[in-house]
């Protein structure tokens, strides 16, 4: 047997949803023996069997206060605007020393809608691996999901410093770089790097969607270019990112207008024939692709 099946991380960890994210993170935890039991805990009777067939739960429950009793870890995997809800619902089952942690892309909403919740004696950790795809579901995961991408964690100046080490272990086992954040920081830089490109998105296939039928026919067909890239990011689960708009709605809205700005400016280059203004913009902007790459982030 090997030393980690011997000394796992964590002896039971509790997953409230089961999708993208924590179904992957049950994958490497059970590959890797990262953790002795994997309570899962979801909305539906069939989300739960699937866990169980796909073979990444030991034991499944539809009452969250069940399912993280007697839990070490307890991570919410669940789109954000359920979290007070939950928080509320699973406290009485929450054991002194356990720890409450996360997968959101949004971490100021864990100060707000969790915390308050917690019983005395639980340690809260926020984090927020920065992976996924556009699919979802228990299906959609994959162990190598999180390997060469960052995790960063958002904990409480007052945080627990051991509960702080062992949520940032586990991540470093799944294979990722682990950053410690400030919460409001965090909201903002997402707001930039993933919030605002989403809208983005959603917004050009809507705005493609409510074409002529004729050139919508057309834009389908030849949607090898750019249009491809968009419709993969818009694909996302639209639940999920409701949330995400609503719950970091001050950081996009300070984002979302700048970028109206920059767009503005674009708009009057192009109409006034400023040919060498919209060069240098492309030229600049085209050196932040290159940064991306260099940090292996493509």
């Amino acid at each position: 047997m090997s030393d980690a099946a011997k000394n796992p991380l964590f002896e039971r960890m509790a997953l409230i949803g089961a999708g993208l994210i924590g179904s992957s993170l049950a994958r490497v935890a059970k590959r890797d023996h990262l953790v002795r039991h994997i309570a899962v805990c979801a909305r539906t009777q069939e989300t739960l069997d699937k866990a169980l067939g796909l073979g990444f739960a030991d034991s499944v429950s539809l009452n969250p206060a069940e399912a993280v009793r007697d839990a070490d870890l307890v991570v919410l995997c669940t789109p954000l605007g359920l979290y007070g809800e939950i928080a509320k619902t699973m406290a009485p089952g929450l054991k002194p020393g356990a720890i409450v942690s996360d997968v959101g892309s949004c971490k100021e909403t864990m100060f707000r809608d969790v915390r308050p919740h917690l019983p005395d004696g639980v340690h809260m950790v926020p984090a927020h691996p920065v992976a996924g795809t556009e699919h979802s579901g228990p299906e959609a995961g994959f162990a190598e999901l999180f390997e060469g991408r960052w995790c960063v964690l958002t904990p409480a100046d007052d945080a627990d410093a051991g509960a702080v080490e062992r949520v940032a272990e586990l991540w470093r086992q799944c294979k990722m770089t682990v950053e410690i954040m400030d919460a409001a920081h965090h909201d903002r830089v997402m707001a930039i790097t993933s919030h605002l490109p989403h809208l983005i998105s959603y917004t050009i296939v809507g705005t493609a969607n409510d074409l002529e039928d004729d050139l919508k026919k057309e834009v389908f067909k030849f949607s090898a270019g750019g249009f491809r890239d968009f419709t993969r990011i818009a694909a996302s689960d639209p639940v999920m990112w409701r949330d995400i708009f609503l719950k970091n709605r001050d950081a996009v809205l300070e984002i979302l207008g700048r970028f109206t700005e920059d767009l503005a400016a674009l708009q009057r280059a192009i109409r006034r024939g400023e040919g060498e203004a919209l060069e240098d913009h492309f030229t600049r902007t085209r050196d932040i692709r290159r940064g991306v790459i260099d940090a292996k982030q493509d």
